[in-house]
């Protein structure tokens, strides 16, 4: 069977970094495409052979018992392994039960997937390093979730199908095929490996809105874009203590190829890996890494509608490490923000735990340091942290994010141990710091459905353009704009659900809504009505008015929830002259008369205030707590831990009550390692 063609064996030996990147120009360049299983098992062989077959001794200095070393790669070793995968592949599919079109089907995706499946040890290796490449699969018969989707893709283009290619969210792989790559199928496990799955469609997992899946934004390769998957996935490490510095130059010269030629454009995560091996070895005349972790950003919002949670946590970890540590809390709150879009669930264990070491160590230890130097390491800013209210607002959004996550899930997220620490920091900030943050708590939280519909109208236009209107202050530390269109997407989505609401009530509202008419008819239409009789009118619709109430006394209804109770308490409370005193309906809830007016205002630059929008309901019953002189620490804890989120829910009028519905589950959540 014929194997590699001689214009690929003229670059063999590789005996160095140089040899390896003129076979992948080379690869990447030509006008077939890059043969996915030679550039794999050469990247394996390279792989193995410097971190797998080196030890170190214990107790030693990495640089001083490594010796600078490169492995000759010879063409035999390749030829053959690059022979074995097509033979198995090309033996095990009879191609002429699938040949109806020159596209894939699902059958056969299932069956290319059952034969690299059925060809690996009986364990699963999600958390073993290199086993992501074809030379792990042929030499030993393992591969990781990532390897067993690339094999599968690897092995179509063995076959000769085109239109399958591989399609990865931040944490699992699967494949698209068909005409414009419209169908998914899974061809892999996730966690402890759902071998019923493969042949699958993703669309379950879109649907759920899980974060594995990317809410249907995931990064689908072309053959290019592949094989800088593969370069993305290389891992240097020897140990937990240190890497090859061989593999991680190849690594970073690779990447800097697919970069320059343009492959790398819409992959965050590899922008992001390369932004990391950049701040470890610059490269001269490369740009610094913060901007390639904001080119990374910048992919993330023009091209996957801003649904990937890494760019951020990869920028605020390089921020956190330079001692930047106001960009990095604001970096962290942006992750939150995207993490907000999903629902956990258990097969989220690794942002998870980004998210875990993110709040209860990397933020405590910031804590600790300006706690003792007051001023962040960087010295960029002349603002004690403590004292900067912008760094507190910061914080309130990443776990408000963290909060609005866990809603809708079958998981809990929080726990006893994010709420202590937490608490710890917000304690640090003196209460003076703490009441310059103008809270808002809008009434109707924002459809994940009109953030996409809104991404898609802007399909059309060039990325920079998209990435102007949407979030570039993510980047460059400004978060007034994106207040300011976050508040005005909410306005919106609630007038839209207004109108919804009014179309679906029945005939005994319709009825209410006409005699309420009817009495606004006999008011001078020239005189704009008294806003308390405007309250209590639209009120009434829904409770019983208390004639104690019109009086001087008592409660405004008669019939309520004891919620619902002392939420109306102070703003239908009778003050001393008699008066009731209604809060506006068109103002913000969680924003008292006084604090509007500042937070209209909120366009014009002000150094000593910030603003902040909660949507979490465990965020919004905070308010007050947060922005009391002293903190009442049991009954923030308490509200954090809750299990279940608990709604208001109107069954009909004619009941004039209200119902208590558990919005998750109740049982404990089992304990984390």
């Amino acid at each position: 069977m014929a194997s590699l063609t001689d214009s690929v064996k003229r670059h063999f030996p590789l005996q160095n970094i140089k040899d390896v990147i003129l076979l992948f120009q080379s690869q990447i360049q030509n006008n077939d495409e890059p043969n996915l299983a030679l550039l794999s098992i050469v990247v394996g062989y390279i792989e193995n052979l410097l971190t797998c077959n080196r030890s170190l001794p214990l107790n030693c200095d990495v640089e001083s018992a490594l010796e600078p070393m490169f492995p000759i790669v010879d063409i035999s070793t390749i030829d053959a392994l690059y022979a074995k995968f097509k033979c198995q592949i090309k033996g095990s599919v009879d191609l002429t039960q699938y040949r109806s079109s020159r596209c894939a089907t699902r059958d056969l995706v299932k069956k290319v997937s059952d034969i690299i499946w059925s060809s690996l040890t009986r364990s699963y290796y999600k958390d073993r390093a290199h086993l992501q490449s074809l030379f792990s699969y042929l030499t030993g018969n393992k591969l990781d979730c990532f390897g067993v989707a690339f094999a599968v893709v690897a092995a179509f283009q063995v076959l000769g199908y085109k239109d399958v290619h591989l399609a990865l969210s931040e944490d699992h792989a699967w494949v698209t095929y068909g005409k414009d790559s419209e169908e998914t199928a899974e061809v892999t496990w996730h966690g402890k490996g759902n071998e019923d799955k493969r042949g699958q469609p993703v669309n379950v997992g879109v649907t759920e809105k899980s974060w594995l899946y990317l809410n249907g934004y995931p990064v689908k390769c072309t053959r290019r874009m592949e094989v800088a998957a593969l370069v993305s996935g290389i891992n240097p490490s020897i140990n937990a203590m240190s890497d090859s510095i061989e593999l991680a130059r190849l690594q970073q010269q690779l990447l800097w190829l697919l970069y320059d030629l343009n492959h790398l454009k819409t992959y965050p995560m590899a922008l992001g890996n390369l932004g990391d091996l950049e701040e470890i070895c610059p490269s001269p005349g490369r740009p610094p890494p913060i901007e390639l972790f904001r080119e990374s950003i910048m992919a993330a919002q023009s091209y996957y509608c801003n649904m990937h949670v890494y760019p951020y946590t990869y920028l605020g970890g390089y921020l956190y490490r330079n001692g930047r540590y106001k960009g990095a809390l604001e970096a962290w709150a942006n992750a939150a923000d995207v993490i907000r879009k999903y629902n956990y669930g258990r097969e989220d264990e690794e942002i998870y735990k980004e998210f875990l070491e993110i709040a209860n160590e990397l933020i405590p230890h910031i804590v600790k340091v300006v706690s003792t130097n007051r001023c962040e390491p960087s010295g960029q800013t002349d603002t004690p942290l403590l004292q900067d209210p912008e760094c507190f607002a910061h914080l309130l959004r990443f776990y408000d994010g963290l909060c609005e996550w866990e809603e809708g899930s079958s998981t809990p997220v929080l726990h006893i141990g994010w709420a202590k620490p937490l608490v710890s920091t917000i304690s640090k900030f003196p209460g003076k710091v703490r009441c310059m943050v103008d809270i808002t708590v809008p009434e109707k939280k924002l459809d994940l459905d009109l953030d996409i519909t809104d991404c898609e109208k802007h399909e059309g236009k060039r990325p920079s353009e998209k990435v102007k209107t949407g979030k570039e202050n993510s980047m460059n530390g400004s978060t007034e704009d994106k207040f300011s269109k976050s508040n005005s997407n909410r306005k919106s989505a609630s007038s839209e659900n207004e109108k919804s609401k009014g179309k679906k009530k029945d005939t005994s509202a319709g009825h209410e809504s006409e005699f309420l008419q009817t009495l606004e008819t006999q008011i001078n239409s020239d005189e704009e009505p008294h806003p308390n009789i405007m309250a209590l009118a639209a009120a009434c619709g829904d409770n019983i008015l208390n004639p104690e109430y019109l009086l001087g006394s008592g409660e405004p209804f008669s019939s309520r929830s004891s919620s619902l109770s002392s939420e109306m308490q102070d703003g239908l409370s009778s003050k001393s002259n008699g008066t009731p005193v209604v809060p506006d309906l068109n103002s913000e809830p969680g924003l008292d008369i006084d604090s509007t007016s500042a937070f209209s205002q909120n366009d014009d630059p002000v150094s000593n205030s910030a603003s902040v929008t909660l949507t979490s309901q465990k965020m919004k019953g905070l308010k007050d707590l947060l922005l009391a002189e002293k903190l009442n620490t049991s009954a923030i804890q308490l509200q954090l831990t809750a299990q279940s989120q608990v709604q208001v829910v109107k069954r009909g009028r004619q009941a004039n009550e209200f119902d208590l519905v558990s919005g998750g589950r109740t049982t404990k959540r089992s304990r984390r390692e």
